[in-house]
């Protein structure tokens, strides 16, 4: 097991994120449980390298102590989720935090369209981040002005889809899988996928399988983090 000094001098740790966990919960649980556990210092370096929402499982990189300066780096690298997308109807937010604004038809949609649509959003594509989001204007968070009803305008971004594919069709749900560069909303993939198909859709589950070469298959949950390292401090 790790001692506290190796935590000071860099560890990259895994963590599988729970449901409706914010990225930063995360952090502060694994920040608290080392304090405790080995007596780190209160101002000891950690944070991730990627944020997740918190409607949102999977892969989470946090770095500590001197590798929080890798932090940008592994940010950089591309990143694998799955999930399901709700055709039929759209959100405000593009996923479950706000409620259903409208509906539409989705008779017309089988599975040849739903795979020949795909082809489209392979490669380089302009998207538009979501309204509800954590990108500031003016100093405020994107999100915080659509809670309070503004008016938001957001402009396009270029972002990079290596690999989209469909992998279960039940509908009104699609299960997916895509590999993506940084700055991928893909809340906004499920809103344009489902413009695309002249209807709409929403993002019901996402889980981040992959950065780079890191894998959720390898992480653990703060839990099962804050267990081994109690059980450390007893051996």
């Amino acid at each position: 097991m790790k001692s506290a000094q190796d935590f000071l001098d860099g560890q990259i740790l895994l963590i599988d994120k729970p449901l409706k966990w914010s990225s930063f919960q995360a952090v502060n649980k694994l920040k608290y449980t080392l304090k405790r556990e080995l007596g780190l210092p209160k101002k000891f370096k950690i944070g991730h390298a990627g944020t997740l929402d918190p409607l949102a499982t999977g892969l989470l990189i946090i770095c500590t102590g001197k590798f929080t300066k890798r932090i940008t780096e592994i940010q950089g690298q591309s990143k694998e989720y799955t999930g399901t997308f709700v055709l039929g109807a759209t959100t405000p937010s593009y996923d479950l935090e706000t409620e259903i604004n409208q509906t539409f038809p989705i008779n017309h949609i089988d599975e040849n369209l739903i795979q020949n649509t795909l082809v489209q959003f392979i490669g380089e594509i302009d998207q538009k981040p979501p309204v509800f989001s954590a990108i500031k204007k003016g100093g405020i968070r994107m999100y915080e002005h659509a809670r309070a009803g503004a008016e938001i305008e957001m402009e396009s971004r270029k972002t990079t889809i290596q690999e989209f594919e469909i992998t279960g069709i039940k509908l009104p749900e699609i299960d997916f899988r895509v590999v993506c560069s940084k700055g991928t909303y893909i809340r906004s993939l499920a809103n344009d996928y489902g413009n695309a198909l002249n209807s709409g859709a929403y993002l019901a589950v996402l889980r981040r399988t992959k950065i780079g070469n890191f894998n959720v298959l390898n992480a653990i949950s703060p839990e099962e983090f804050e267990k081994q390292m109690i059980n450390h401090g007893e051996n």
